[in-house]
């Protein structure tokens, strides 16, 4: 099937996670239940590119990795603790994309079949006392905090006054491109320059 999706070209030098997904494997959606997400993957989930999407990709990926280190983790076998509530600033962006990567949904998620697979209540909002993301093991309670130190990676200081006069309509074409141009740098930024970054993203065992 051919698409008409054009991403940005630093989009494939993103990197990319690999997890092992019974239920997948079970019905035949993956060999071996093995799935690759890439961050293309995650902007079609949010219908975006942005320095939060990019960043909650990040925070899955090391999360992940910490807890299954060596090992490809188990998607379902996560759950995620959010410390804001899901309305509140970007929480909903943030644990949907690390909901889309390790299969952990709320109560709208997958059922199960015959009392396994089940996601539901593996992602929960407005857990206060968290300072960032909680990703814990089910099997064995392991977990890790997760965080994501912006500032190491500052937006160019002309986006502000850009996106003003984009928002306002007062942006001439080249100004749009720009924009969109210095917008997505950042991005590339953060996923190619800084996604092996611990200073960027930070985790903490727990």
């Amino acid at each position: 099937m051919n698409s008409n999706t054009r991403f940005p070209d630093f989009f494939a030098d993103a990197p990319r996670i690999s997890v092992r997904d019974p239920l997948a494997g079970f019905l035949g959606a993956a060999e071996g239940g093995v799935i690759d997400y890439g961050y293309a993957d995650v902007v079609k989930l949010a219908g975006h590119s942005c320095p939060t999407v990019a960043s909650a990709f990040l925070m899955a990926r090391a999360g992940l990795a910490a807890l299954y280190p060596g090992a490809l983790p188990e998607r379902g076998g996560v759950r995620v603790d959010m410390p804001d509530p899901a309305d509140e600033g970007v929480s909903g962006v943030i644990g949907s994309v690390i909901g889309m990567i390790t299969g952990a949904a709320g109560v709208g998620g997958f059922h199960g079949i015959g009392g396994r697979f089940d996601r539901r209540g593996l992602l929960a909002f407005g857990l206060a006392e968290l300072a960032g993301p909680r990703l814990s093991r089910i099997d064995t309670g392991a977990a890790v905090s997760v965080s994501v130190r912006m500032e190491r990676v500052p937006g160019d200081p002309r986006m502000r006054g850009l996106l003003l006069q984009c928002m306002t309509g007062t942006a001439t074409s080249e100004e749009e491109a720009q924009f969109r141009s210095l917008w997505q740098d950042r991005v590339r930024r953060l996923l190619v320059e800084h996604g092996d970054d611990p200073q960027l993203v930070v985790v903490a065992p727990l």
